[in-house]
């Protein structure tokens, strides 16, 4: 490393905030992150050992080995000999650590295990005091550290024990002073009693404001004069017994002021025993008589939902408990969530507000015996058992029709979309909870086109239990590796060469052979399971594609990626790590979503695209059309392509108004400089429509179907030679 980046670097560090606010942890990570920027290291870590030096703490450590185990063994003290030679050296340079005797302590136990070859340990002190060490380490050894890489490392070293200073001497100020004002302009009792004395020495100014009696008048009393004592002597008596054991005493008690008014106090007691050695008790405590008051209302509307005034699922269980007949009806507010989200919780609640109303309504009419809301956007009803079949059917088309209707909120007309589920009571009583099966229905009626309305069943609950089975096997699919990525290619219409590839992922099944994800991805998005598979399917993508890269295979890989996995939280470091790991080109990888759920949670949705574009990865919204497709959204998007739905290019012979609709996307793509990507491509005469509109890419049978590893290098292998003899 030259001079002036050694120079940069210590300038970086010297003038961060974070050193020169004494802030260890945040100038530990900036160190660690710029020396394994700078050399040409491993990993880099900044172990901080205890005052004692029988422990180590990690404080900050970087690198690319972050997924394995970066412990080192916490008890440092078992290494006395590795101790001592950083207390009389300022550095260990070690070119093998498997020979090289400073280091024999940590070998077999911590370097051999991870592959390190060769180490640099540079000493963090404080007036000779070891306080940590700073690591530098390499997987391959046979090359010793450079003179400049000691010199920049000790230099940072000495930044680290320098900040460990600045924190001590700041810390040692303002304790007292920051206990004081914090303990002043609390709303919090604090008060101090020496236990030898049994005296108050100090109390804040909180204890006036709940007590009504001058803190002044409470300093040098006996503790035996404090209320608790007076009008809780036996209680008060068990604290202290606690006390004298060194144990922490808590509780909460009512007291009487004064004026005779009541208040609920919630307290803490903690001994503990001054650098002089003298016993103290620091007693916290806080008005808590809000909390009973809100507690005694919460009893009173325990049976209510305080937003809509129906019963709730507590008191709508109760019912359910001791009910052998009749029908229960459970309606679900589909896209409730999207609305909340969109138009802001009060509007949300107008809306609940609105669909109870409508629901009163009707159990009014209809002799329903119960109405609640058992769920944030889910309520339920009980009818009585004289109702037949028929009547049943009627009534539940009725309530779906009513609760349909097009309501105002604000300034926006709303279409409420209710699904809604119907179970028998007495057909599943002493089987299965009520609720439990209308849940199940509830989900095969949002997955119906005409009216959401599913009568729970046997088939019904046959398929519950094969898709049960499923996500019981998905588990054993997971830890078994049955899962395998096949790639169907990409064309590009204009030089009918093929540009990418779409990862599609396959089960290998032991018992039902090769599945498809139509038959277990809504299952694995249901349990939670997609956000593994999903990982899964990402790392698998991108290994493949730096392979392809490593034999100068020009391709881009396409990975979809699930709604739940996206909103994951996790997503851009999953893909952060990746890029890191396999260093794929700039836009090679193309990850691609829905438009309906980029929907789900805009705002988040358009930072996570923005920081994934900022990363050099290419977004795709998929089945595009069918969602909601706005100029608005895909301007505020990072998209770098839309694929056109495969419904509507399977109509194009057929139907003009795909025809047209294609031709508007293929136009609003070009307004907005967006590549475009046709799925489903199946004949000429579809492919001849989509070159002559300027379309730029597709896929579809008429290509390849998804092919295997093997298969897909062969289809590469033969399409390029035909493309290679036709150019010449």
């Amino acid at each position: 490393m030259k001079r002036h980046q050694q120079q940069q670097i210590l300038a970086l560090v010297v003038n961060s905030v974070a050193k020169q606010q004494g802030d260890f942890l945040k100038t530990a990570e900036l160190i660690t992150e710029l020396l394994s920027q700078h050399l040409q290291v491993t990993d880099v870590a900044v172990w901080s050992f205890s005052d004692d030096q029988q422990m180590q703490i990690l404080a900050a450590h970087y690198g690319t080995l972050l997924t394995q185990d970066t412990s080192r063994p916490a008890h440092i003290v078992e290494f006395p000999d590795y101790l001592a030679e950083l207390r009389s050296h300022r550095f260990i340079d070690a070119l093998d650590t498997s020979t090289d005797a400073r280091l024999s302590e940590l070998y077999a136990g911590y370097f051999k295990p991870r592959g390190i070859q060769s180490s640099l340990e540079v000493a963090i002190r404080i007036n000779g005091h070891l306080e940590g060490v700073l690591c530098l380490e390499r997987l391959r050894g046979g090359r010793r550290w450079s003179e400049g890489e000691i010199h920049i490392a000790c230099q940072l070293a000495d930044q680290l024990a320098l900040t460990l200073a600045t924190k001590h001497a700041h810390d040692k100020d303002e304790s007292l002073t920051l206990f004081r004002n914090a303990a002043e302009q609390s709303s919090q009792v604090t008060m101090l009693i020496n236990l030898h004395t049994e005296t108050v020495e100090y109390i804040n100014r909180a204890y006036s404001d709940i007590t009504g009696v001058p803190a002044d008048s409470v300093l040098g009393c006996r503790l035996h004069e404090l209320e608790y004592f007076k009008q809780h002597p036996e209680l008060a008596e068990q604290s202290l017994a606690q006390i004298h054991r060194g144990e922490m005493a808590r509780g909460e008690v009512q007291l009487r002021r004064q004026d005779g008014s009541s208040y609920w106090i919630k307290f803490n007691a903690n001994p503990f025993i001054t650098d002089r050695g003298s016993h103290y008790l620091l007693v916290t405590s806080n008005d808590n008589s809000a909390e009973h008051r809100y507690q005694a209302e919460l009893e009173r509307l325990a049976w209510r939902c305080s937003l809509t005034g129906l019963y709730n699922r507590a008191h709508f269980n109760r019912v359910l408990d001791r009910s052998a007949q009749g029908s229960l009806i459970l309606v679900d507010l589909m896209g409730f969530k999207r609305f909340n989200d969109t138009y802001g919780h009060e509007q949300g609640d107008t809306l609940l507000c609105e669909v109870a109303r409508r629901l009163r309504h009707f159990a009014e009419l209809n002799k329903a015996t119960e109405t609640a809301r058992v769920g944030s956007d889910e309520f339920a009803l009980l009818l009585p058992s004289d109702i037949s079949a028929l009547e049943l059917d009627v009534l539940s088309a009725r309530l779906h029709q009513q609760l349909s209707v097009p309501m105002l909120i604000g300034r926006e007309q709303v279409d409420p979309k209710p699904a809604i589920a119907i179970v028998d009571i007495a057909s599943v009583v002493g089987l299965f909870a009520p609720l439990s099966c209308a849940d199940i229905a509830i989900q095969y009626a949002k997955k119906k086109q005409s009216s959401a309305i599913q009568i729970f069943n046997s088939d019904l609950f046959s398929a519950f239990k094969e898709d049960a089975q499923i996500e019981k096997d998905l588990h054993w699919a997971i830890r078994g590796r049955q899962f395998e990525l096949y790639y169907q290619p990409l064309m590009d219409l204009k030089t009918h060469a093929y540009i990418g590839a779409e990862a599609l992922i396959r089960w290998h099944h032991p018992k039902r052979g090769v599945l498809y994800p139509g038959v277990f991805i809504d299952i694995a998005e249901q349990s939670g399971l997609i956000n593994t598979i999903g990982a899964w399917v990402l790392e698998a993508a991108c290994r493949q594609l730096d392979q392809w890269q490593r034999h100068n295979v020009d391709m881009a890989m396409h990975v979809n990626v699930s709604a739940r996995q996206f909103f994951s939280g996790n997503l851009y470091e999953q893909v952060w790590q990746l890029l890191n790991r396999y260093r794929l080109k700039p836009q090679s990888l193309i990850l691609e979503i829905t438009e309906t759920e980029l929907m789900e949670d805009i705002r988040y949705a358009t930072n996570l695209c923005q920081e994934l574009s900022e990363l050099g990865v290419g977004l795709a919204i998929d089945d595009f059309g069918t969602g909601y497709s706005s100029m608005r959204y895909l301007k505020q998007f990072p998209i770098s392509k839309l694929k056109i739905d495969r419904s509507f290019i399977s109509d194009l012979s057929v139907s003009r108004e795909s025809r047209e609709i294609v031709s508007a996307i293929i136009a609003m793509a070009k307004a907005l400089n967006i590549s475009l990507t046709a799925e489903g491509v199946e004949t000429l005469e579809q492919e001849k429509f989509l070159a002559d509109n300027l379309c730029h890419h597709a896929q579809g049978f008429l290509y390849s179907p998804a092919l295997r590893e093997p298969e897909f290098a062969q289809f590469l292998f033969q399409s390029n030679s035909r493309l290679a003899a036709m150019t010449h």
